[in-house]
C-alpha cells in the first residue's frame, strides 16, 4: 500500500524558471516529475491490457451463446433431454478445441 503524502511544499518560480522546470518535465504531471528526478522515486507502471484477436472474442462470445441457452432450457423446458444436452456440450467442447487449435496451434 502507498502511503499518503501529507506533506506540501510551496516555492515561488520566476515565468522564465516555470517555463524552465516544464520544459525539462518529461512527465505529464511536473510534480511527478519533480518527485522521480529530486527522490528517485519511480511511479508504478500500469499493466498494459492485452490486445485480444476480435475473432477470438466472437468464437467465445458464440460459446457464450451456447451456455446461455444450456442455462435457460435447464431453467424453462421441463422436456429438455439429456440427449440435447450433450448435444450442445459437445458443440462447445468442438468450438473450444477449434479455438485453442486456432489461436495456439495446440491441438490436444
Amino acid at each position: 500500500m502507498t502511503e499518503k503524502r501529507s506533506k506540501e511544499i510551496k516555492i515561488r518560480l520566476t515565468e522564465d524558471e516555470h517555463a524552465a522546470l516544464l520544459a525539462r518535465c518529461t512527465s505529464p504531471k511536473l510534480a511527478e516529475w519533480m518527485r522521480e528526478t529530486c527522490l528517485d522515486v519511480r511511479k508504478p507502471k500500469a499493466r498494459k491490457i492485452p490486445l485480444v484477436d476480435p475473432q477470438l472474442l466472437r468464437a467465445l462470445a458464440g460459446i457464450g451463446n451456447n451456455v446461455n441457452q444450456i442455462a435457460r432450457h435447464l431453467h424453462n423446458d421441463p422436456v429438455f433431454t439429456r440427449t440435447k444436452l450433450y448435444e450442445l456440450l459437445i458443440t462447445i467442447e468442438r468450438d473450444m478445441k477449434e479455438i485453442r487449435e486456432e489461436f495456439t496451434g495446440d491441438d490436444s
